[in-house]
């Protein structure tokens, strides 16, 4: 959440970065935000002169019954009780204004980094780097679709039968690699210097606020409404929200977490073969990176996980890209973000496998995240990012590996987690 003292001091920059975002009506908003909170300043400084004013009443009263004058005490009593009823209707007054204000202040994305792109499509992503070769597939080669059923380690069609379309089942070598790629990913992060965190996969409402996806993606949550627990869409949620309402130490930082989880999206429900198989899933999982950063080091950091990930995809053999997000395709909360995608031999089109992204102060905003440096609290910056996500990882390595003879070949670095070389 963006603080309001930014705002009203740089009124114009904040315009123009929701903008840039393409967040409709963005001067109305800041006007309203700015006007709003012009009326709760006003109305809490009026409110600090009659409590004040009523105090001192008080007092008077007091030393009026002691000095035996009765009836100016009386006059002094109901001068006290009019403050006071003013009191309450400046304090009932200044709740609504700050229930509206936080209620207007949420509406509002993050404002991207001077960095960000200017542009409203993916199409106007910018391309930072490509690497990698991309394999010629044998005679006969197949999407991940089709080999998975062929191979027998993932079964769409007993997914659908259990839960519905986008939980697959994983069987045989299928399910021992995904454990594979899990630990591999795991003791990738935590060599790295991340701590590993086994966190909930369900969240109440306030961790969800907390980091941004809610009030601004219900739609895309899993909702369990009895107990008004929503599943985790990433496990940023949780990781990040163990720090909600703290105040670290300069000492404790940096705050580098790692976590598997699986993740829970109701996104899915488009159709053609951009959505099949692999490609798009109500359930899957990942490893997921957090970290938590004094302001003036979070870009270095942001630089660091955004190299963390190149690693994983060079050792895994992937071909790759990086783009830098537009303004317009940019997530909610993010001030910077970098996508990345493999190469999909077999279906010939990029896959979105990961993304890394500095939220800067707007979610510890949200989360009352601070640290205390020389006797005074600052916000903190937070970051996060998927290290990796595992079905377009799974589906490139299927796709990608396949060989003359209709096997699969395991990359290397794998194998020794798996315990087999190839599938077929």
């Amino acid at each position: 959440m963006l603080q309001t003292t930014f705002i009203r001091d740089n009124k114009e920059l904040t315009i123009a970065g929701l903008n840039k975002k393409y967040f409709r009506d963005a001067e109305t908003a800041v006007e309203l935000i700015i006007k709003l909170d012009r009326l709760r300043r006003e109305t809490q400084q009026e409110l600090d002169q009659v409590l004040t004013q009523s105090n001192a009443m008080a007092k008077e009263i007091g030393g009026l019954m002691k000095q035996g004058k009765k009836q100016e005490a009386e006059v002094a009593k109901a001068e006290t009780a009019s403050l006071k009823e003013r009191s309450k209707e400046l304090d009932e007054q200044l709740k609504r204004v700050e229930a509206e204000l936080h209620d207007e202040l949420v509406k509002l994305p993050n404002l991207p980094h001077e960095s960000v792109p200017v542009g409203r499509t993916p199409e106007e992503n910018v391309t930072v780097l490509e690497k990698g070769e991309k394999p010629t597939l044998p005679e006969g080669a197949q999407p991940h679709w089709e080999l998975t059923k062929k191979l027998d380690i993932i079964d769409f069609e007993l997914g659908n039968k259990i839960s519905g379309a986008g939980f697959p089942v994983y069987k045989g070598k299928g399910a021992r690699l995904q454990r594979a790629m899990i630990s591999f990913f795991l003791n990738e992060a935590t060599e790295a210097g991340y701590l590993e965190i086994q966190p909930p996969l369900l969240v109440n409402a306030d961790s969800g606020y907390g980091t941004g996806q809610l009030p601004d993606k219900e739609g895309q949550m899993y909702h369990a409404t009895a107990d008004d627990l929503y599943l985790i869409p990433t496990a940023e949620v949780p990781i990040t929200n163990l720090y909600r309402d703290v105040i670290l130490q300069e000492s404790d930082l940096p705050v580098k977490n790692t976590g598997h989880t699986p993740c829970f999206r109701r996104e899915a429900g488009s159709w053609g073969a951009h959505v099949r198989g692999l490609n798009r899933l109500h359930q899957f999982d990942k490893v997921e990176l957090v970290q938590i950063r004094k302001p003036e080091e979070s870009y270095a950091a942001l630089d660091e996980m955004v190299a963390h990930v190149q690693g994983l995809l060079e050792k895994l053999n992937l071909p790759y890209r990086i783009l830098r997000l537009c303004g317009g395709d940019m997530g909610f909360t993010s001030a910077l973000t970098y996508d990345f995608e493999v190469w999909s031999a077999a279906q010939e089109r990029w896959l979105e496998c990961s993304s890394v992204s500095n939220f800067e102060t707007y979610q510890a905003n949200r989360l009352k995240l601070r640290y205390k440096t020389e006797g005074k609290t600052q916000l903190l910056h937070t970051l996060n990012g998927s290290a990796l996500a595992l079905p377009r990882i799974l589906a490139a390595l299927l796709e990608n590996n396949q060989q003359a003879g209709g096997s699969i070949r395991i990359p290397e670095v794998l194998v020794p987690y798996c315990g087999f070389e190839t599938i077929g």
